[in-house]
């Protein structure tokens, strides 16, 4: 998915992902609070050092398990090490992913892509393994950096999600960022 380093962010830099500021601003609790419950598998893509992770192993409970993949060990470190005596250790399992796929075997309810997949080379394979891995009711969240992302470039990366058989839910407000919700299949209409 993604055929060199240059374009991912260097673990050195993983202290800038964990900021006070960042937590203000995208708050993980609130953003994703919607979207989980008790008992999911849930995925985050790009965990980087656990920004996420933590508090969706909060959100999931118990019995729920966050797979927390990242191309690069360093930042798998980070959140092993953030993670110890937090008793979410049980919840969160660490997923080395190699940068042309995922690898997944478990059924997957929701996955989190935050500001990672500008960073691939090749959407359309990762769409397309979500495509098998993703349960016929669950939930992609895409969340891309306003300065790195067009308004164009994102919106090829939905039609992207399309050709694997996605369709774009919802378009959330995220502070400084584009966002959609994705799902296979049509849109579901309220009345």
């Amino acid at each position: 998915m993604n055929d060199g380093s240059e374009r991912i962010c260097p673990v050195e830099r993983a202290g800038h992902l964990d900021s006070l500021i960042r937590r203000w601003l995208q708050n993980p609790r609130r953003l994703l609070k919607p979207y989980l419950r008790e008992g999911m598998t849930v995925l985050d893509f790009g965990c980087g050092p656990g920004f996420f992770s933590i508090e969706m192993a909060r959100l999931i409970g118990e019995s729920g398990r966050v797979i927390a993949a990242d191309v690069q060990e360093g930042m798998l470190q980070k959140l092993r090490a953030k993670l110890q005596g937090t008793g979410l250790e049980e919840r969160i399992t660490l997923h080395k992913c190699e940068s042309h796929a995922l690898r997944l075997s478990q059924r997957i309810d929701f996955v989190l892509a935050f500001y990672v997949l500008h960073e691939l080379t090749d959407q359309e394979a990762f769409f397309r393994e979500l495509g098998s891995t993703l349960d016929p009711a669950g939930r992609i969240l895409i969340v891309e950096p306003p300065f790195h992302v067009s308004r164009t470039a994102f919106e090829r990366t939905v039609e992207k999600s399309r050709g694997a058989g996605f369709t774009p839910l919802e378009r959330p407000k995220v502070p400084f960022s584009k966002a959609v919700l994705l799902g296979k299949g049509a849109p579901a209409h309220h009345p």
